[in-house]
């Protein structure tokens, strides 16, 4: 199985997957698994409390794989930000070689990890966003579709669109974020200029990923509908599961005097954490996205790589070459 584009060759992995850094989840149980598998593992820096932690966690990962793998940090506006700068020095000072960053006004980091010679990845919702992030010098960016968990912009355009739209502006490379989990996605990704894909939701449904047995049972008996939009109103829309948290923010947040301050109890990022490590699916926001609706089992890390890359050579191979004459 081999399936060579210029990200597998820029970040020295085998296969064109990316896991994506999520919060709570981006541990060193799961990236090593996935760089294991040949994909490219990732921390989540702003799991860890402290950059101290982080150090520790990027030590413990390295203790469990000897292949490329990378921290996520992303920056939010916060009225008491977490100390970014000092986050970016321990993953500078631990050796770190490939970093994806996300959110707001990353200009400064990207410049320090460029200057220390670090590959980066930023991951962006939108073409206007990913052509900033070319000009500011990051070397592949991460199109993240619609469909995506997390944060998808306030555009709503999908994958389908988004990813073609962006391949024909972007000279960087680009991987295809959002909706993806199996090789049917890797084979369209593909086609429609991507050069490797990035996963979150799908990689939480793993032997290894770090969250409760209850949580990956979740997603796999969701389907694709199983999400709600939260924080429309307030022009910072997210995507999670639906359960009796989302529902409930969806029903405050369609107030016509909704404030955020109103929906705040329910969404703080520990109840979220409790959720995921306790397994009650009620006790917070779970944040995942659409591709729930094709996830059917729990394999491991390297049962999933090689099945999605397998998938999609086949596909390209057998199913797609079968329809030219």
């Amino acid at each position: 199985m081999a399936i060579r584009t210029r990200v597998t060759k820029m970040l020295g992995i085998e296969h064109p997957v990316v896991q994506g850094g999520m919060m709570w989840v981006g541990r060193a149980e799961l990236a090593a698994a996935v760089s294991n598998a040949g994909g490219l593992g990732i921390l989540t820096a702003l799991t860890q409390p402290t950059p101290d932690d982080l150090r520790r966690e990027i030590e413990r990962c390295r203790s469990m794989t000897d292949k490329p793998f990378g921290v996520n940090l992303t920056i939010l506006p916060s009225v008491n930000p977490p100390p970014y700068a000092e986050y970016r020095k321990a993953i500078i000072d631990s050796g770190i070689k490939i970093v994806e960053t996300a959110g707001y006004k990353p200009q400064e980091h990207v410049d320090d990890f460029k200057a220390h010679g670090i590959t980066v990845l930023h991951k962006c919702t939108a073409v206007r966003h990913a052509l900033s992030a070319e000009r500011m010098g990051v070397d592949i960016i991460s199109i993240d579709g619609f469909e995506c968990a997390g944060h998808p912009g306030e555009d709503d355009i999908p994958g389908l669109i988004l990813i073609p739209a962006a391949a024909d502006k972007l000279k960087i490379p680009m991987i295809a974020s959002g909706g993806i989990g199996d090789g049917r996605g890797l084979a369209a990704a593909l086609a429609l200029g991507a050069e490797g894909i990035n996963m979150g939701t799908r990689f939480c449904a793993t032997v290894e990923a770090p969250i409760h047995d209850n949580i990956k049972q979740f997603l796999v008996e969701n389907d694709e509908r199983a999400t709600n939009l939260i924080f429309r109103r307030f022009r910072n829309t997210g995507r999670v599961a639906r359960n009796s948290v989302s529902d409930k923010v969806v029903e405050i947040g369609n107030r016509e005097d909704a404030e955020f301050a109103d929906v705040q109890p329910f969404v703080s990022g520990m109840k979220g954490r409790e959720a995921l490590e306790t397994g009650n699916v009620d006790a917070g926001l779970v944040w995942a996205g659409q591709i729930q609706g094709l996830i059917h089992d729990i394999p491991t890390c390297k049962e999933l790589v090689e099945r999605i890359v397998s998938d999609a050579e086949a596909i390209v191979k057998e199913r797609l070459a079968g329809f030219v004459a």
